[in-house]
């Protein structure tokens, strides 16, 4: 397969794992002479289609009645949503001189781990693997099944084992088709870039109907008494900023795939120029179109904005709007699994996790076990199919953590002066972003105890695990085997091989 050729035990690369030496077989000939590693097959336009697929996945769709519910009026809820868009492009500058001065994939994972060492960057994987990406993940399924749910259901909720099923294939047919190909993958980003613009733009189409012949819904009427019911408690405004920032969540996910981007010092940074203004532009006008037409009350009520929406604006019409939504969210569920795939493919790389999960095939250069050890977790995620809980759930726990890697820049400005920096921001910018997430990390404490306390568990429970799994140098015999078995059987499954050093 590709000139590797797996079960020679005359080809054993040792690669450590904490402490343990997890042998894993790797033929060193190759017949092609070329290195088994991923390849850099992402240019500009498939950056910022990665970022825009990201983020225009399931959020803007979904969000709207979470933010407007925390909010308290339709004033704040703008506010909130042109302040979330600020914070991610401010937060996008931050990564964009991390992504250049530090150039490994794995993002957060990567800087945390460069600034404050072993033990944080590995608590970051744990929370990252075993709750924001997978829960990320199950929202992603469950609102394409939403919509997808949607026509065939118009009097009554679908019933959430449809729901659930339907999420499942869809996560599962995504994975596998990142584990067949990166470039086919990459490329299929466009069309549903352009896919989730249209149903946008059709959106914002009928926002301006209403605006200019006041026929639908509130028109004029949404700025009259806009900040009537404003909440007034600042741990229910943070949380209002969770649901927006969920729809923006993505803007640092092409910082996990830096090693496969063509010449990442222009095209990372230039990417995040493009993608970050346009989505806050079409953000704020797809939700001012969406108070023209729709009531404050009938948004709270609706699961599915868009599509009550566009049943009020556009007639016989109407159906179109759910079909684009679950192609556009599709397109977010693919992206989303793309990236995180490979934040865990580095973490095992570094010893992290299990070694096997640092394979590729030799047949599609593909980080296949780590796709599929991720799209099995998403699937476990599925087990509700209460969206805003998770929303919250999952929010919290990535916002603790980017606030951390936003203290890393701090801390290697002070402690690496000299570290090459291509992209050097203002030190403002950092601070600022620095206590705008202080605030929305800390006080929710006391409104959201429960979904707080359980991530705080969550990320707690990683420090045992790293004592014994990483921090334990002498581990027993029978330890070893196991990793070692579950290393080599998942070398035989997967066909991979270890991925080559660049020489």
């Amino acid at each position: 397969m590709g000139g590797q050729e797996s079960g020679d035990a005359s080809h054993v690369t040792e690669v450590g794992d904490g402490g343990t030496k997890t042998p894993l077989v790797n033929d060193d000939k190759n017949t092609n002479n070329e290195q088994i590693k991923l390849k850099k097959e992402i240019g500009l336009t498939e950056g910022v289609a990665i970022i825009l697929g990201i983020i225009i996945g399931s959020g803007i769709f979904v969000s709207p009645k979470g933010v407007l519910k925390e909010a308290g009026s339709v004033g704040l809820s703008l506010v909130v949503w042109c302040m979330c868009g600020f914070l991610s492009m401010i937060g996008a500058l931050c990564y964009a001189e991390l992504g250049t001065s530090i150039p490994k994939s794995g993002s957060d994972y990567a800087y945390i781990g460069e600034a404050f060492g072993s033990l944080p960057s590995f608590l970051y994987l744990w929370d990252a693997i075993f709750i924001f990406v997978p829960t990320t993940n199950a929202i992603m399924g469950l609102t394409v099944a939403n919509y997808l749910a949607q026509p065939l259901f118009q009097t009554c909720d679908p019933p959430d084992s449809a729901l659930r099923l339907i999420a499942a294939v869809c996560i599962t047919g995504l994975t596998w088709l990142n584990c067949y190909s990166t470039k086919i993958t990459t490329k299929l980003q466009t069309v549903f870039m352009v896919t989730k613009l249209a149903a946008l733009g059709l959106v914002i189409l009928g926002g301006v109907i209403a605006f200019s012949n006041g026929d639908h819904g509130n028109g004029h009427k949404m700025f009259e008494n806009a900040f009537e019911g404003t909440a007034t408690d600042p741990g229910q405004i943070a949380v209002s900023f969770y649901s927006g920032i969920f729809s923006y969540a993505g803007w640092n996910y092409l910082n996990f795939m830096t090693e496969e981007l063509n010449d990442p010092y222009k095209n990372l940074p230039r990417a995040i120029y493009i993608s970050l203004p346009l989505v806050t532009l079409i953000y704020v006008l797809a939700n001012v179109s969406y108070l023209a037409v729709l009531s404050p009350a009938a948004m709270l009520s609706s699961d599915a904005i868009a599509v009550t929406f566009s049943n009020q604006m556009f007639g016989y019409l109407a159906p179109v709007m759910p079909a684009l939504i679950a192609i556009s969210a599709l397109g977010g569920l693919s992206c989303h699994i793309l990236t995180s795939s490979r934040l865990c493919f580095v973490g095992a790389r570094n010893g992290h996790f299990p070694d096997c999960l640092s394979l590729v095939t030799t047949t599609n250069v593909t980080p296949t076990p780590a796709l599929v050890f991720l799209g099995a977790l998403s699937l476990v995620y599925l087990s509700t199919s209460d969206i805003y809980r998770l929303i919250d759930y999952a929010a919290f726990v990535e916002s603790m953590f980017i606030l951390i890697s936003i203290a890393s820049l701090l801390y290697l400005r002070y402690t690496k002066p000299d570290l090459p920096r291509p992209i050097r921001v203002s030190l403002g910018i950092p601070i600022l972003f620095l206590l705008i997430c202080t605030f929305l990390v800390f006080l929710p404490l006391y409104v959201r105890p429960v979904e707080v306390g359980m991530g705080l568990l969550i990320t707690a429970c990683g420090v045992p695990v790293y004592a014994v799994c990483i921090g334990w140098k002498n581990k027993p015999k029978w330890f070893q085997q196991g990793i070692y078995n579950l290393g080599y059987g998942s070398q035989k499954m997967f066909m991979g091989v270890k991925e080559d050093k660049d020489e």
